[in-house]
């Protein structure tokens, strides 16, 4: 990994994966790590929002397609920029599964942002190796956080680290016990995220 330094992000935007909402425990236990770090830490407080998606908003169950997933995502990223005093390209996006999905398409169709935060990113559906869903990998420079269990059946550690290397952008990946869900360790996934910010 390079170690080019970038300029601190002023925030980050949170998005849940297809089957849960803005309160999902590990989105929480993020928001709660950077907006507090632990006493006697140097790190800063970084300001978290975490977002529900208009499906969820709308009290459907089948998520929103990429267009509309990506233009909520562009007015919540400038609502939040605007809040801060700052332009999007400041600003960070991210999420579980889906929702982190959801982010790097809309980075990669334009929307600028200081980086990315991909929690169990779901490369592919889980036993179609072949359907992949990195075809925007390319348009991604911008610094990327992957974090995914060693067993994830969305994409395998091996898989990942085939794939991010389209990415033109500076990418990290870390690796923790578990499936998809990286049961139990939402300290470890919080932890891996603001271990991640000192590149910035």
């Amino acid at each position: 990994m390079s170690t080019t330094q970038h300029p601190r992000p002023a925030g980050l935007l949170l998005t849940p994966g297809a089957g849960a909402g803005r309160d999902h425990h590990t989105l929480r236990a993020v928001a709660d790590r950077l907006a507090a770090p632990p006493e006697g830490s140097t790190r800063l407080p970084l300001p978290v929002r975490r977002v529900d998606f208009p499906y969820r908003l709308a009290g459907r169950r089948m998520p929103d397609r990429p267009p509309v997933a990506i233009a909520h995502l562009r007015a919540e990223a400038e609502s939040f920029a605007t809040e801060l005093d700052v332009g999007t390209d400041q600003i960070l996006l991210g999420g579980r599964s889906y929702g982190g999905r959801m982010c790097s398409m809309a980075v990669a169709d334009g929307l600028p942002s200081a980086g990315l935060v991909l929690l169990s990113y779901p490369l592919h559906p889980p036993g179609k190796p072949e359907k992949l869903r990195v075809d925007h990998f390319g348009d991604l420079d911008v610094p990327v956080l992957f974090v995914s269990g060693d067993r994830d059946p969305f994409g395998s550690p091996a898989e990942l680290a085939a794939h991010t290397g389209a990415i033109p952008g500076q990418v990290t990946r870390v690796t923790l016990p578990g499936a998809h869900d990286v049961r139990n360790q939402d300290d470890a996934v919080a932890e891996a995220v603001a271990d991640w910010l000192t590149v910035f």
